[in-house]
């Protein structure tokens, strides 16, 4: 029961902070699953990561849906674009080795990571983009705000058949690549970006744990249980994140998620050498 109780409690911290940048809280959860069970495949680890992710993002979604920052025409679109890769990357993690698995994911947040840092522009407010593929979207909050962005339709949803795969293969969810992908090569406004994020989340981790219950890796056996306790916690924490989402400079949430996948990524490669 102490093993429960902690992670639900685990869940919260990973629920709030995840949905105050949009991303889930996979990044953080799969390096965590990692060290605390050692002898877990890969597959297994990820099974459990997009589980919880999902209860997650299907919070936020639900806190975002009342503060009407979830542009859902776009969502749908992405998500519909995910789904391809999210079966795939489902499938496929089964086949990977646990080092290699964890030199990739090390790999793959130490990159995101730096971008982020170190990217200046990635907030600053520019006139939407026009012409032929540019989808134009204009989004008004419960407070009010209209926001009024416009991106390449075409190039989003490439972008994210790609993200699709990458999070469904790591278990990280994709908001930590969905998330600085729509504000910087996309121009979207941070706040609608995390947002839409979660509920674009919320599909494509559904997609992949669907994956995951049909092949038999996320039965009801004590991975399961383990994974609802730490849901559960999820679900608390991301309405506490998208409470706190809009008092939040839109730099500060990137450079607070770009600072933490850093940490985690020279977490992963101290425990592999």
């Amino acid at each position: 029961m102490i093993e429960f109780g902690l992670l639900a409690l685990l869940g919260v911290a990973l629920g709030a902070f995840g949905t105050l940048v949009g991303a889930g809280g996979g990044f953080l959860l799969v390096p965590i699953l990692l060290f605390v069970y050692p002898d877990t495949p890969p597959d297994t680890i990820t099974a459990m990561s997009l589980f919880v992710v999902f209860a997650n993002a299907a919070s936020g979604t639900v806190a975002y849906w009342r503060q009407r920052r979830i542009d859902l025409l776009t969502g749908g679109l992405f998500a519909l674009a995910t789904l391809p890769g999210a079966v795939a990357g489902a499938v496929l993690v089964g086949y990977i080795p646990r080092h290699v698995f964890n030199v990739l994911f090390a790999a793959a947040l130490a990159g995101i990571g730096a971008w982020l840092i170190f990217s200046r522009t990635a907030t600053t407010i520019r006139e939407p983009l026009v012409g032929r593929g540019i989808l134009r979207r204009s989004i008004t909050d419960a407070t009010g705000h209209t926001y009024v962005y416009g991106y390449n339709l075409w190039q989003g949803i490439g972008i994210s058949a790609v993200v699709g795969f990458v999070s469904s293969l790591l278990g990280i969810g994709g908001g930590i690549v969905h998330v600085p992908v729509m504000v910087v090569m996309l121009r979207f406004p941070v706040y609608v970006a995390t947002a839409t994020s979660h509920f674009v989340l919320a599909l494509m981790a559904l997609e992949a744990t669907v994956v995951h219950v049909a092949d038999g890796t996320l039965a009801w056996n004590v991975v399961l249980a383990r994974s609802s306790a730490i849901a559960v916690g999820a679900i608390v924490g991301a309405q506490v994140g998208a409470y706190f989402s809009h008092r939040v400079r839109g730099d500060t949430i990137l450079r607070a998620l770009g600072g933490a996948l850093i940490l985690v990524a020279a977490r992963l490669v101290w425990v592999a050498r």
